[in-house]
């Protein structure tokens, strides 16, 4: 009888306790297929493995050891069963506290978490912590993010993702309490809800195209020529310097006509530029714009240029994305001769130079112009279909750019793809999510309405698909005439996306037309509900050549606006959330090292709770496009205002440089950022001893995206160029200065009579057109007297 006791003892499952949602916390009861009960194995890849239940514990009897002997790729991992048997039931909003003691031989591993959506079921959430080596037992501790919506259970466990093992013990799961304080209303109702704009009583002084915000605060405003043919003929070049703690500007020497360049801040803070204008479109179309092969660096500290070696091609509109390792990949713009660039481009990080073009991977592809390429967790790139000028690339319009195998995969689904021009993708929060959202666009060849699509892109899926998100919201939109709302799917292109540190993404500005037909509307779209929530509009028209950036202090700075006639804007906007009309904000007190590296823990302290932290990579944003923008969320381990930040294992997550820090309460009111610098591989070699190194953790990859089912393209024949029309920017040379903008085709409601588009360009406020050479494709000379649009070109009506 005895005998039997003990075996039904044995038997009866371990539960969770009152406080511990976790069920068999301590391995105690056994279970099935050579796992205790309410745990499974899990895992994936090319390694050898073994799951053991030991002695030796932590507590109790048994401890479970994860053990991998070899690996070339992914991880193993004992998981909490995922069943609603086992896996603990969780509450939307939620936050929860993770616990566990632990032994481990290597630095591979970190405490990976799944969740259950009620519709999608089990997947990957995110990784919390990456567990130090440890020969003794060591607690370690994590917050959950808050809980998503649809979700109702999660499991969690220790991934092990290099060779050695992982010794576990003593589960705890714990409900966060959340005594959250109403938030007080610091402005009026309306403020509250949907945020404020103020117009600076200082305006821009230069005709910036390119927004950088330094990593001591400040913002470079790159104009270059300001797309002025007089300016570009007098070599008069300009940049400026904004400071937001005094709202003054300091002018800065420029070398090159950096009109269309591209840009990323470097892992050291610096900002490297490429390419730039060699020459605007010739009076006759003949010639269109042309990219030169210099490069520069701006140094934040002493506000200056230096040249680099050249590129190997000139890139007029390039792209730039920061890799894992530091290193800048370039794609697309125009050559010195108006063809298309098909030389793809790398700095070296190590070198700190442009490398060959023997020494880059080549597709001798077109990209076009300004495509955003997104880094992915694996360290491929996402080229997600946004781009300037006209229709997309051949194909889906979207595309996984795998470097090392040198292959691009369509992906499917994204609607209207040749109308995605400039509109506006961004990484959503947080970057492990690795979601992309795409908003809007048009097509300034076509000249349609632009549209008011977004689509939604899942990274993690096998076969990543876009599929539809809701529709923009629509707002006013000025035709020539005022202000009047928008109909039908009328939406906007021009329009930018910044990300918020409450983790959410304002969208704002924007124009219906080729250069022309502002609108007015602004709206924060939620990635956790997939919703937009419309709010105050800037009041100052933001179209062709605006830009919009988050400062420091959590407020969004927006600024110019280059319509078709030329006229510039120099007035600059500053937004302000509704997050920041909440009462008091959470403040950071003290950050004890602004030196990071990956998968390490870095203690801050504040003055009141929090619930999330994140890094924000500062803009470097022209065109709609900041393919480096990114949000990186920072599990907590909380002791009072003591906070320690879980810094992800992974570069290609986060890419190395200085970022943005902030602390954010649970109403979403953030903190103002401290600046910290997370260094990247080089940085830690360089300071880093031989055994210390060995001691640091890996980067985490998961095996997201591994089954694309899109046509799969090799790299094609080498060549020299693609071929690229002269009238690329959907401007009809025939009429006006290269920086004046007559559309190649009018809008839609615009007839084809001569008096119907002279009375549009009126309207939108042309002055004085002047015909270049003896063609009028577009009627605009009746008379022959070289004006477009002059006296007798116009029937008066009877």
């Amino acid at each position: 009888m005895g005998a039997l006791t003990s075996g039904l003892l044995l038997a009866a499952p371990q539960p969770a306790s009152a406080a511990n949602l976790v069920k068999n916390p301590g391995f105690e009861t056994a279970g099935t297929a050579d796992m205790p009960y309410c745990w499974e194995k899990s895992g994936w890849g090319d390694n050898d493995f073994t799951f053991s239940t030991v002695a030796g514990a932590h507590s109790g009897a048994k401890a479970m050891k994860v053990e991998l002997t070899r690996r070339a790729e992914g991880d193993r991992k004992a998981l909490i069963t995922e069943s609603a048997e086992c896996a603990p039931v969780v509450s939307v909003g939620k936050q929860y506290d993770l616990g566990l003691w632990y032994k481990s031989t290597t630095p591979d591993a970190s405490l990976t978490l799944f969740r259950h959506d009620a519709t999608a079921g089990w997947q990957y959430w995110t990784d919390l912590k990456t567990l130090p080596i440890s020969a003794g037992w060591s607690p370690a501790t994590v917050r959950t993010p808050e809980v998503p919506a649809g979700t109702d259970r999660i499991s969690w466990g220790v991934s092990v993702y290099g060779t050695g093992s992982v010794t576990t013990d003593d589960y705890t799961m714990d409900v966060v309490a959340d005594p959250v304080p109403e938030p007080v209303c610091t402005g009026t109702a309306e403020e509250c809800a949907n945020g404020r704009w103020n117009v600076l009583p200082t305006q821009n002084p230069v005709r910036s195209m390119h927004s950088v915000v330094l990593n001591n605060g400040k913002v470079l405003l790159i104009a270059g020529s300001g797309n002025d043919p007089e300016r570009f003929e007098a070599g008069e070049f300009e940049s400026a310097v904004y400071n937001p703690a005094n709202g003054t500007y300091k002018q800065i020497a420029t070398p090159k006509d950096m009109f269309c360049a591209g840009h990323v801040q470097l892992d050291d803070g610096r900002v490297l530029v490429m390419s730039g204008n060699k020459g605007y479109p010739s009076a006759d179309g003949t010639i269109g714009y042309q990219g030169y092969k210099d490069s520069y660096i701006f140094d934040p500290v002493t506000e200056t240029y230096s040249k680099t070696n050249d590129m190997n091609d000139g890139h007029w509109y390039p792209s730039a994305t920061i890799l894992g390792n530091g290193d800048v990949i370039s794609f697309g713009g125009l050559k010195e001769d108006s063809t298309g660039s098909v030389t793809a481009e790398r700095w070296s990080d190590a070198e700190q130079q442009w490398l060959p073009t023997w020494k880059v991977n080549q597709t001798w592809s077109y990209w076009g112009l300004y495509p955003t390429m997104v880094l992915m967790q694996d360290g491929r790139l996402f080229y997600t279909g946004s781009h300037t000028f006209g229709n997309n690339i051949p194909g889906t319009g979207s595309a996984i750019y795998d470097y090392d195998a040198n292959t691009i995969t369509q992906t499917p689904g994204l609607r209207n793809k040749d109308e995605r021009d400039q509109s506006a993708s961004v990484l959503l929060p947080p970057a492990q999510d690795q979601k992309v959202l795409t908003i809007g666009g048009g097509n300034i060849d076509s000249n349609p309405d632009a549209n008011r699509l977004t689509d939604i892109i899942d990274l993690k899926a096998p076969n990543p698909t876009y599929v539809a998100g809701p529709p923009l919201p629509q707002g006013t939109v000025d035709l020539g005439n005022g202000k009047v709302p928008q109909t039908g799917n009328q939406g906007k292109m021009y329009l930018s996306a910044v990300l918020l540190p409450d983790g959410k993404v304002l969208e704002t500005g924007g124009g219906l037309h080729n250069r022309a037909n502002p609108v007015f509307e602004s709206s924060i779209f939620d990635p956790a509900t997939e919703t937009f929530d419309p709010v105050a509009a800037d009041p100052e028209a933001r179209g062709y050549h605006s830009s919009a950036f988050l400062l420091p202090d959590g407020r969004v700075m927006t600024t110019g606006d280059n319509p078709g006639n030329g006229s510039w804007n120099h007035n600059v906007s500053v937004y302000t959330p509704p997050y920041l009309l909440k009462g008091a904000r959470p403040k950071i007190t003290s950050v004890i090292d602004k030196e990071w590296v990956y998968g390490d823990t870095q203690r801050i302290t504040v003055d009141r709770p929090v619930a999330k932290a994140e890094l924000i990579r500062p803009a470097a944003v022209t065109h709609s496009s900041d393919p480096n923008q990114r949000f990186v969320d920072l599990p907590l381990s909380v002791d009072g205002n003591n906070v320690d930040l879980n810094v992800t294992s992974n570069p290609n997550v986060a890419p190395p440089g200085w970022y943005m820090l902030f602390a954010v309460d649970a109403n979403g009111v953030p903190s103002i950022a401290e600046w910290v610098h997370l260094e990247g591989p080089a940085a830690l070699a360089a300071t880093a001893s031989a055994s210390a190194s060995e001691d640091m953790a890996s980067a985490h990859v998961h095996d997201f995206a591994d089954s694309p089912e899109g046509a799969v393209k090799q790299p094609g024949k080498k060549r020299a160029s693609a071929k690229v029309s002269p009238t690329i920017s959907g401007c009809d040379r025939h009429y006006g200065s290269a920086n004046v903008c007559v559309p190649t085709n009018f809008p839609d409601e615009v007839k084809a009579t001569t008096t119907a588009r002279c009375t549009w360009l009126k309207a939108n406020d042309y002055g004085p057109l002047k015909v270049n050479g003896k063609d009028d494709p577009l009627r605009l000379d009746r008379n022959g007297d070289g004006r477009a649009c002059g006296k007798g070109d116009v029937r008066r009506a009877p």
